[in-house]
């Protein structure tokens, strides 16, 4: 395939968040995480910050520190800040790497990038554990697989089948030492809606007749987009869950 030409499909353009959340939802969890008047607060895998932002936004004064590999995506957090007049740090490079630089914080928010803090969750645990203090907040976000419907596990990828269920999630957090504060699960609506974002900017950019891309481009773009479509709507749509688990690090621990 040749490589992508410079019109070619936007990234994340059609999601507010690049996980299964809706504007309720991160509203409720951000009233809950600013109640408690966080000074510094660090979000894993920021991605373009939108979570980090909104909290920045309801704690005036908090430090806000944004971690993430994707330099672009961080640039477009870096604008969104700007314009809504909020105060954030986003830092480009390998989240393994950064952390280690890093002083505790009140609130650490790992919304889906456990990956970069250890070879498995009770790896990410341990040191989502060193970076919160005393009496502050991990909201951790994480994939479970809970089969609720019809599932072709023809379609569905093996680590996603490994998963815990959302109990053994859960039970994987207290091992750790925390105490679970809430236990929230994505639902359909979340799902569907996160899963049409992301496949809209390839969708948008076909319906437009592929400006300027070369004809194999365009067939493996559509090859793609309709193989994802197939595993998540007879795969893994009935199977997968996205948890956002509050967890909380007691003091004298």
């Amino acid at each position: 395939m040749s490589s992508s030409s410079p019109a070619g499909p936007t990234r994340y353009a059609h999601l507010a968040f690049n996980a299964p959340m809706s504007t309720a939802r991160a509203d409720a969890l951000v009233s809950r995480l600013a109640a408690t008047r966080p000074t510094r607060v660090v979000d894993i895998g920021c991605g373009w910050a939108e979570l980090l932002i909104r909290l920045a936004a309801r704690a005036p004064g908090v430090e806000a520190v944004g971690l993430d590999s994707d330099g672009a995506l961080l640039a477009r957090g870096r604008a969104a800040a700007a314009e809504r007049g909020v105060a954030v740090r986003l830092v480009e490079g390998p989240a393994d790497d950064l952390v280690a630089s890093l002083e505790p914080a009140d609130v650490v928010l790992c919304i889906g990038s456990s990956h970069a803090l250890g070879a498995d969750l009770p790896a990410a645990l341990a040191a989502l554990w060193e970076l919160v203090r005393p009496d502050g907040r991990v909201v951790l976000g994480e994939g479970f697989w809970e089969p609720t419907g019809p599932v072709d596990e023809t379609l569905v990828w093996d680590d996603v089948r490994q998963l815990p269920d959302l109990a053994g999630l859960v039970d994987r957090g207290v091992a750790a030492g925390f105490v679970p504060l809430w236990v929230e699960r994505a639902n359909a609506d979340e799902w569907d809606t996160f899963e049409s974002g992301y496949l809209a900017d390839v969708g948008e950019w076909l319906v437009a007749g592929a400006p300027g891309a070369e004809p194999d481009e365009v067939a493996e773009r559509r090859r793609a987009y309709d193989e994802h479509r197939e595993r998540w709507l007879r795969g893994y749509r009935h199977g997968l869950g996205f948890a956002y688990v509050t967890l909380g690090r007691p003091v004298g621990s």
